[in-house]
């Protein structure tokens, strides 16, 4: 079955190449680090977790949206999904990968992570966070693998694959549930210190997972005979339009809380956000665009007319995941950590090596999700 990825056109082995080279800068750039240290990084004693934790929580987000159109298909026999949760499977194996990578790279030196491995703390929530990401990439790879091969014999898929797919629609809540845990258990940080959070993250998760799954199935379209279906990827657009909803509306939950209450603690990373503070205020713009590119989305996607219109729709899947990768990807780790708790605020700014490596991990990701959709689109062609 691998060797379907062997086979492609002159633009398809251009993509890969320029993946190559993406992932070559990102090797290049961890190299430097691994010798120097997170020093080369823009962290500080201040602001601990900086771009590398952000990408992981976004990306978690990614991974655990693939239960939207399992949970559909499989549970309530939703006929419309049925050549598209192929992808969002395959959606969630790449996400996943890239997640354990910014976790392996922000650890600074790889001997580290045998620490979770050999002294295992289950009062911790990172133990957790292992285990259900773990799990989770075998149950995507085992459920991907089996759909993939009985789709190559011109097969059903046997029994027993069924209670495994059942067993991974609660796991993926799971694991943006406890990577929700990882932080609103830190009564120190005032930002993450709230009970909405995990809530927040999966309605999050529910928008730019979709979103993104969007996108990739018109430009499958576009680059290649595989059509997920217009009803489809309609439906996809109803799912991201009410989930980015509830998004905006737990962020105006928050707010409220934080700014009518007016507990400094509470309120000042918002206004580091939003408007900076003493003097800092680096991460405002990029917060305002994330505002505007939500309101735009929101106003494209809950009008029926304007989200029939595909290419409205592509437009505000993007903003959709623009939007959130900038708020949940940059502003929601980095604002955790200001004020601190002696009332510093320290800036912080991904550094050239960080956004090198960044890149590189990028890369993988999209290397993986590359190679599998070649192999899912040669498959169905073939039948």
């Amino acid at each position: 079955m691998l060797d379907k990825a062997l086979k492609g056109s002159g633009r398809y082995w251009g993509w890969i190449a320029f993946l190559l080279a993406l992932i070559a800068v990102g090797f290049t750039c961890y190299l430097r680090q691994l010798a120097y240290g997170l020093g080369i990084t823009g962290l500080s004693r201040d602001v601990s977790w900086g771009i590398y934790i952000a990408q992981f929580t976004f990306f978690v987000g990614v991974a655990a949206s693939a239960v939207m159109v399992v949970l559909p298909y499989y549970l309530h026999n939703v006929q419309q999904f049925a050549r598209i949760t192929i992808l969002g499977e395959l959606l969630a194996v790449a996400a996943v990968t890239m997640c354990m990578l910014f976790i392996f790279v922000d650890m600074g030196q790889p001997a580290r992570v045998l620490n979770v491995l050999l002294y295992p703390t289950p009062h911790s929530m990172m133990f957790w966070d292992m285990i259900s990401l773990t799990g989770y990439l075998l149950l995507n790879g085992v459920i991907a693998w089996v759909m993939l091969s009985a789709e190559q014999k011109g097969r059903p898929a046997p029994s027993w694959i069924k209670p495994v797919i059942i067993l991974s629609i609660p796991w993926a809540i799971s694991i943006h549930t406890v990577t929700a845990f990882l932080y609103n258990g830190l009564p120190g940080r005032p930002l993450w210190f709230t009970a909405i959070l995990a809530p927040r993250f999966l309605a999050s998760a529910f928008a730019s997972g979709p979103a993104l799954l969007i996108l990739l199935c018109l430009a499958l379209r576009r680059l290649t005979s595989f059509d997920a279906g217009q009803e489809a990827i309609r439906r996809l657009g109803v799912i991201v339009a009410y989930a980015m909803t509830v998004n905006v509306f737990f962020l105006f939950l928050e707010l409220f809380t934080a700014l009518y209450s007016g507990m400094p603690d509470h309120a000042e990373p918002f206004e580091y956000l939003f408007f900076g503070l003493d003097g800092k205020n680096g991460l405002v713009p990029v917060m305002w665009l994330s505002v505007v590119l939500a309101l735009a989305s929101l106003l494209a996607l809950l009008v029926p007319r304007f989200r029939r219109n595909e290419r409205v729709l592509a437009l505000a899947s993007l903003a959709v995941f623009l939007s959130l990768w900038l708020e949940k990807g940059m502003g929601l780790i980095v604002a955790g950590f200001v004020p601190s708790p002696l009332r510093a605020v320290t800036s912080y700014a991904p550094t050239a090596p960080e956004w090198g490596i960044v890149a590189g991990v990028w890369g993988i990701g999209a290397l993986l999700l590359t190679i599998f959709y070649k192999i899912t689109v040669s498959l169905r062609e073939a039948n």
